[in-house]
C-alpha cells in the first residue's frame, strides 16, 4: 500500500496565509538608480512590492515622478531626486533623502549607466572616453562613497551594482570605453567588498545579459528586424531578458537571501557567456 501523506501523521500548522506575506525587503530602505525605465523602473518597483521604502534617482523627473505615484498606488513608499549620477552632490542628496524621510538606509541598487562612446579606439575622442568612464564607474564610486557610511551607521547593507558580461566574458569591437568601465567596476566591487565586510556591508555586480529595455533599443536606430534576432541569438536560451528577470536578480543580491554572497560577480546573461551555437 502507498504511503501517503496522511499516514506520515505530519504535525501541520496553518499559518493563515503569513508565509505568502513575507516580504523580503521589509523594513529596509533602499536607493535604486537609472529607475526612469527598463532595469532600475522594474527593481524599484519590485523592491516596493517586496517592503522597502525606496528613494529613486535618474535624469528624468518625469519619469521619476509617474513611478512614485505609482508606488503609492500600490500601497509602497518612495521619493525622488532628478539629475546627473555623475555629481557627487546628488549621490550625496540621495543617501541624506533616506536618512531625513526613511530613516536609514540598507540597500543601494546603482544601476544608472550608459553605452557611452562608440568606435575604434583610433577614432574615440578622450572626451567620448572619460564621459563614458565617468558615467559608468565614477558615478558608482560617488555611490559608495556616500552610502557605505550611512549603512555601516545602519549596522550593515547591501551595495548592488549593475556591470556586464561585456569585458569580463566577452568583448565587442567599438566598445573599448563601454568594456573598460564595466570591467574596473567589478574591480571596485571586489575591493568594496573587502574594505567594507568586516562591518556588515556586502557589495556586489550583477551581470545582465542583453535585456529588453528601452535604452536597448535606440542604440540600434534603423537597425534591420534581422539584427534583434542576432541578439536574441548569441543567448544559450536564445532571447533577450525581461527587466523583471534582472530586477529579481537585484532583489536576491539586495536581500537577506544573499546574506553569505559578497565580492560577487553575478551572471545573469541567460548563457551569452557560454554560448557558441
Amino acid at each position: 500500500m502507498a504511503a501517503t501523506a496522511a499516514s506520515w501523521n505530519l504535525p501541520c500548522v496553518d499559518n493563515n496565509g503569513e508565509e505568502d506575506e513575507m516580504l523580503r525587503l521589509a523594513g529596509k530602505v533602499a536607493i535604486v538608480t537609472g529607475a526612469s525605465s527598463g532595469i532600475g523602473r522594474a527593481a524599484a518597483s519590485l523592491f516596493a512590492r517586496e517592503g522597502a521604502k525606496v528613494v529613486i534617482a535618474a535624469r528624468r523627473a518625469e519619469a521619476l515622478e509617474q513611478l512614485v505615484e505609482e508606488i503609492a498606488q500600490e500601497g509602497g513608499e518612495a521619493a525622488m531626486l532628478a539629475g546627473d549620477l555623475r555629481d557627487e552632490g546628488l549621490n550625496e542628496a540621495l543617501v541624506d533623502l533616506a536618512l531625513c524621510r526613511f530613516g536609514g538606509l540598507d540597500v543601494a541598487f546603482n544601476n544608472a549607466g550608459a553605452l557611452g562612446a562608440m568606435g575604434e579606439v583610433s577614432s574615440l575622442s578622450v572626451e567620448g572616453w572619460r564621459e563614458t568612464l565617468d558615467t559608468n564607474l565614477t558615478s558608482a564610486f560617488l555611490a559608495a562613497k556616500h552610502q557605505a557610511p550611512a549603512m555601516i551607521a545602519r549596522g550593515g547593507g547591501s551595495l548592488v551594482f549593475t556591470s556586464s558580461f561585456v569585458g569580463h566574458t566577452a568583448g565587442f569591437p567599438g566598445m573599448a570605453a563601454y568594456a573598460a568601465s564595466k570591467a574596473g567596476l567589478i574591480g571596485l566591487v571586489q575591493s568594496l567588498a573587502v574594505e567594507f565586510g568586516a562591518r556588515g556591508v556586502r557589495v556586489n555586480a550583477l551581470l545582465p545579459g542583453g535585456t529588453d529595455t528601452p535604452s536597448n533599443a535606440a542604440n540600434l536606430p534603423g537597425a534591420p528586424p534581422e539584427t534583434r534576432g542576432f541578439v536574441e541569438g548569441l543567448h544559450a536560451l536564445k532571447r533577450m531578458a525581461r527587466p523583471a528577470e534582472i530586477a529579481e536578480a537585484a532583489l536576491y543580491l539586495a536581500s537577506d537571501g544573499a546574506s553569505f554572497v559578497t565580492g560577487a560577480a553575478l551572471l545573469v546573461d541567460g548563457g551569452v557567456s557560454i554560448s557558441r551555437t
